[in-house]
């Protein structure tokens, strides 16, 4: 999606802002979900959701992070996946930045469970940047075999 701005002239040359159109461009040519914190747009990892007949499994991309940067909560029907990251001091490894533009890194993203999952039965594991998370399905709403049915 491209950004086009119409400026009335009236016969002048305007002077164009390119940090605006950068920035406006930025904005709309990355992948959603962007969310939106202390005035920041922050983007959230790309989430894939797969299903087999014995379990949901949620894949987010999260290169970068360990496994103890993450916290995966459940709350009644509600699933939260967050990761915060905090980047240690330079001055603790002897080194000096010349110019540090970040620090901290933070997400936060929620499912609705449905009522077919078990909630008590959820494993998370993290490998190769990506976190897996494994969504057990109740055993009522796996795929029962086909049975004859003997007419009395």
């Amino acid at each position: 999606m491209n950004l086009i701005s119409f400026v009335p002239t009236n016969g002048r040359k305007v002077a164009t802002a390119p940090v605006f159109e950068s920035m406006f461009n930025e904005f709309f040519n990355h992948d959603f979900p962007v969310s939106f914190r202390n005035g920041a747009v922050q983007k959230s990892p790309a989430v894939n959701v797969v299903e087999s007949k014995d379990a949901y499994r949620l894949e987010v991309a999260a290169p970068g992070l360990a496994k103890e940067d993450f916290q995966v909560k459940v709350d009644k029907d509600q699933l939260t996946i967050s990761a915060k990251k905090e980047m240690s001091k330079a001055e603790e490894n002897g080194e000096k930045y010349t110019r540090r533009e970040f620090s901290f890194f933070e997400f936060n993203r929620s499912f609705h469970l449905p009522e077919t999952v078990d909630a008590a039965n959820i494993k998370a594991s993290y490998e190769n940047g990506v976190l897996h998370v494994t969504l057990e399905k109740k055993p009522e709403a796996k795929p029962q075999p086909a049975r004859v049915i003997e007419i009395g």
